[in-house]
């Protein structure tokens, strides 16, 4: 008599953490929502937040380095072994690193209580653990296009070892950190942006009409716009006087309008997953534009980092998850209807949140409240359409149990 062993493989662990990008664009999609409705009702004056480093500081560090991590372990545990052919990363390695994650919001919302050196060493985990799973993944077939971005990468780490050596009282290189922190992912979105945006357009483009005016990249504009945001993001972290810094702010947000004017954007209107990411980029060159103008002395410095952080991250985030989402699930590159709406809300909000930046007297906090409100309607919509995504096997998985 013969046995017959079944060809799967037994799971310990549930779907949610078989693949980098479920259990991390979940996380980054809950912890919009949660941190942001912290945050408004904190604005209102509903709740008090008893942290150690005080609200206003809280909320940067935890959408720079909370959500905005989430979303990149999620992308490059995705997007790296695609790169390489490596070997994905196993569910347990997964699951471990998603707790390092968690581990830092939760030593950061307890920092009040907690001594500042635990929550630094907490904190500061995850990123360093991230990078060295890509490492591995990247030498199996190393480009410098591809390894770059273990620099970027640390350059956000380097960020939070600021924030954190100001929260310990040991430097005074708190503000460097948020802001250094924030252009690095801004470098990023520069990077990854600038090849994913105009070969997703062609692709988009040539199933509508192969016949239609494909995007236009030119190789000076290219190099030019991922020098001059990491350049931008290391003058940031190093403090430069604010005459070198929104100078290459300024430059780089002009290269990056100039690179998005080739590609076609208005032929991507009637196509939203495609369309927000050209909304998110767009939101990544006004936001350097207007942050460097704002160092140079002209416009709010405050509105600007507030474009980069929910237009540019905010919104290319949005846009890039749920577009890997519905692909590596299987599923059509179309975008559901609430993630369309979705798209669209980050803009205003980021129209709002500007405006009431620079707006004087009450509509600050009201602004500030409207704004918050289209953040989390957006993510939640995310959710509410994304999550039977994350929760279950591809289509043909399903066909074939």
């Amino acid at each position: 008599m013969t046995t017959t062993v079944s060809s799967r493989t037994p799971r310990s662990l549930p779907i949610f953490f078989r693949d980098g990008w479920r259990v991390f664009f979940v996380a980054a999609g809950l912890y919009a929502v949660a941190a942001i409705t912290v945050w408004m009702l904190w604005i209102a004056d509903l709740v008090g937040l008893p942290l150690g480093p005080g609200p206003n500081a809280w909320h940067a560090h935890e959408m720079v380095f909370g959500f905005a991590t989430a979303a990149l372990g999620g992308f490059f545990l995705t997007a790296v072994p695609n790169w390489t052919g490596a070997k994905a990363a196993p569910e347990r390695f997964i699951a471990g690193v998603a707790a390092l994650w968690l581990a830092g919001r939760i030593a950061v919302w307890f920092s009040g209580a907690l001594p500042a050196g635990l929550v630094a060493l907490v904190d500061l985990a995850f990123l360093p653990v991230l990078a060295a799973k890509i490492l591995t993944q990247l030498l199996k077939r190393p480009k410098p296009q591809n390894m770059m971005f273990l620099l970027l990468l640390s350059l956000l780490w380097i960020g939070n070892l600021l924030v954190h050596l100001d929260w310990m009282g040991v430097a005074a290189t708190g503000s460097q950190g948020l802001r250094g922190g924030l252009l690095s992912v801004c470098a990023m979105i520069a990077v990854l942006g600038g090849r994913v945006t105009p070969s997703f357009t062609r692709n988009a483009l040539l199933r509508a009409d192969p016949a239609a005016a494909m995007p236009v990249s030119r190789a000076p504009l290219d190099r030019a716009g991922v020098a001059l945001p990491i350049l931008t993001a290391v003058a940031a972290l190093l403090e430069l006087p604010a005459a070198v810094v929104g100078t290459l702010a300024l430059a780089a947000g002009i290269v990056a309008a100039a690179r998005l004017a080739g590609w076609q954007t208005r032929h991507t209107l009637g196509d939203p997953i495609v369309w927000a990411l050209h909304s998110g980029y767009a939101m990544l060159a006004l936001g350097l534009f207007a942050w460097g103008l704002a160092l140079l002395g002209i416009g709010s410095e405050f509105g600007a980092l507030h474009i980069l952080g929910i237009g540019a991250v905010g919104g290319m985030t949005l846009a890039v998850m749920s577009r890997a989402s519905l692909g590596h699930s299987g599923r059509p590159l179309v975008a559901p209807g609430l993630v369309a709406v979705a798209y669209a809300l980050i803009p205003v909000a980021v129209l709002l949140r500007w405006t009431a930046s620079t707006w004087p007297g009450s509509f600050h906090v009201a602004g500030s409240l409207a704004a918050g409100l289209l953040w989390v309607l957006a993510f939640t919509f995310y959710l509410v359409s994304l999550w039977p995504v994350w929760m279950r096997p591809r289509p043909s998985a399903e066909r074939a149990a």
